[in-house]
């Protein structure tokens, strides 16, 4: 437990100096590399020696290196390529309104009780009638209104790769893409599962065929940090009984 503690508290000047460095420079773009959040492998690179796919010579279809002449060239294997057309445009609109009242009263009296009813008079302040002896009235009214009107509209354009392919012969997809513009960093990330049939003969597929689909797009920065509700006050929001 001490050593733990001592860790994390090492680390801590280390992500001090980081956040403060993201402050003053902007965020970093993250290092290119396989996409193995879904697949935890390392996709091997193509050592430079090997000879490239040359382009075609003349009076010939054929380039040297190609993998096959009527080979399908749409992706199938993990290291694959593909292009995900992100085209969402989507709104829902609802509004509700409730309207309830109720009023009830209740009248209630004791003339006889065992002949003590003399005896409560006495007991009971002046003015007492068994006949009226319990009278209630209540009146409660309730009224709501609510309206959710939402619109969203994405439309981008991300390459992802294959990182597994499932028995059943369905595609495992993951892509991220980051762009960054002075200290803003902007960040497209796309994951899901793909039938190899949804994909086009210019090897891309929409987003609505893919399934378990999970897109993010955001960012961090300045921009970003400063639309961004500070912490404490975040907290406070969530948790106050007010």
């Amino acid at each position: 437990m001490r050593l733990r503690f001592l860790a994390l508290a090492a680390l801590a000047p280390l992500a001090a100096c980081s956040t403060i460095k993201e402050a003053a420079m902007g965020p970093d773009l993250a290092p290119v590399g396989y996409p193995a959040a879904l697949v935890p492998i390392s996709q091997p690179v193509a050592s430079a020696r090997m000879p490239s796919p040359q382009p075609a010579s003349a009076n010939s279809l054929w380039r040297t290196g190609a993998r096959a002449f009527f080979n399908d060239q749409r992706a199938s294997r993990p290291g694959d390529i593909l292009t995900v057309n992100i085209d969402i445009d989507d709104s829902a609109k609802t509004t509700n309104a409730t309207s309830s009242s109720r009023t009830s009263g209740m009248q209630a009296g004791v003339p006889h009780l065992l002949g003590l009813e003399s005896t409560l008079g006495k007991i009971l302040p002046g003015g007492f009638d068994p006949a009226n002896a319990v009278e209630t009235n209540s009146t409660s009214s309730n009224a709501g209104q609510g309206a959710v009107n939402r619109s969203e509209k994405i439309s981008l354009t991300i390459a992802a790769v294959v990182t597994a392919v499932l028995p059943n012969g369905n595609l495992v997809i993951q892509g991220t893409q980051e762009v960054r513009t002075n200290t803003d960093l902007r960040q497209l990330t796309v994951a899901g599962i793909v039938r190899p049939e949804d994909i086009s003969s210019a090897n891309t597929v929409r987003h609505t065929q893919i399934a378990e689909a999970r897109i993010s797009y955001g960012g961090r920065g300045d921009i970003s940090r400063m639309q961004k509700t500070p912490s404490g006050q975040s907290l406070i929001e969530r948790f106050s009984p007010f």
